[in-house]
């Protein structure tokens, strides 16, 4: 896990680790992927590929950024309702902003770029517009710089697990007074280097896939009167099995492998669907599951939870609350 902290120059507020999270918005960004049937229509049309970003964030200051990070961008501008083309944000960065993304093999392809020149020639053959592209915190810096957001940033690589590590960072922040809002994004992406890597993970677990290009993104924020109706979120917590789940309410919706579902219970397994987004998946799946809620289905459950993991990187629980969406359904 790598947690790189910017300063923040607003003043904390008091300590709320009692105060409920919620999730105030959300954008999905997963390209050549149909997800109509789970997630509501929105104005922006299929998701363009990371090489057509500048459809969704017009073309100023995307030369040199990579895949990764033109689609993480792409996701929290979809999860901000920012018109497609629309100029990047102006005025001083908030420092009640922060950003937390999860992304294991974001720029591993530009790492092995300069490590594979340094070994062949030296490092002045390094290109200057690839060396900001190598750090290890370039896609959430980059983030921030692009919408403004003044608060800490930090980058998660936790391995399987790290969307929902991600999501708990979010949630840490805003508890501890560090935020007021938090974007937290997952994404990752396919190319020949981040993919090869990725196989010989699965190798490891006797097993085989792809890898997903596509991103996700959150938005976070302390519980008041105007997010009722919101998903809440719980803590995240380790299982080792789906016995541990078995306790689950046979109501609960499980968004994750259906390998760790409790007998009888209701299952979306976006990996076996649309393919594996590794980091990116947990921020993924609670994306989905905050976008279904707006569908306003007639009998929506009281609980539903997000699992990410493996049986080497170990598995995560994450539950979401939606007690009050059961109200919102029954005024309706």
């Amino acid at each position: 896990m790598t947690a790189i902290i910017a300063p923040s120059n607003g003043s904390p507020s008091a300590r709320t680790d009692r105060a409920a999270v919620v999730a105030t918005g959300w954008g999905i960004h997963v390209p050549n992927v149909d997800l109509t049937d789970l997630v509501p229509q929105s104005g922006y049309g299929p998701a363009c590929t990371a090489d057509r970003a500048y459809e969704l964030l017009g073309r100023k200051g995307l030369l040199s950024k990579e895949p990764a990070t033109r689609l993480a961008l792409c996701a929290v501008h979809r999860a901000l309702h920012r018109e497609p083309g629309s100029p990047r944000p102006g005025g001083a960065p908030d420092p009640r902003a922060a950003v937390v993304v999860s992304s294991n093999l974001g720029n591993v392809a530009t790492v092995h770029k300069v490590v594979r020149i340094l070994r062949e020639a030296n490092v002045r053959e390094i290109s200057p517009l690839d060396a900001p592209n190598a750090s290890s915190n370039v896609i959430a810096s980059t983030i921030a710089i692009w919408f403004r957001s003044g608060g800490p940033n930090l980058m998660v690589c936790s391995g399987a697990t790290s969307g929902l590590d991600a999501l708990a960072l979010g949630c840490t922040l805003l508890r501890a007074g560090r935020a007021d809002r938090v974007l937290v994004v997952g994404v990752e992406p396919d190319d020949e280097v981040a993919a090869r890597l990725f196989r010989e993970n699965l190798a490891r677990l006797g097993t085989t896939g792809e890898l997903r290009a596509g991103a996700a993104c959150i938005v976070l924020e302390r519980s008041t009167e105007t997010t009722a109706g919101m998903p809440v979120l719980g803590c995240c917590r380790p299982v080792t099995g789906s016995a541990d789940l078995a306790s689950l309410p046979r109501s609960t919706v499980v968004i994750g492998p259906a390998e760790m579902a409790p007998a009888g219970a209701r299952v979306i397994d976006l990996s076996r669907r649309i393919g594996d987004l590794y980091g990116a998946l947990g921020v993924l799946q609670l994306a989905v599951g905050s976008a279904m809620t707006e569908v306003a289905p007639a009998d929506p459950p009281s609980e539903w939870v997000l699992i990410c993991g493996n049986r080497i990187e170990g598995w995560l629980l994450l539950p979401v609350s939606q007690d009050v969406l059961r109200i919102r359904s029954a005024a309706s």
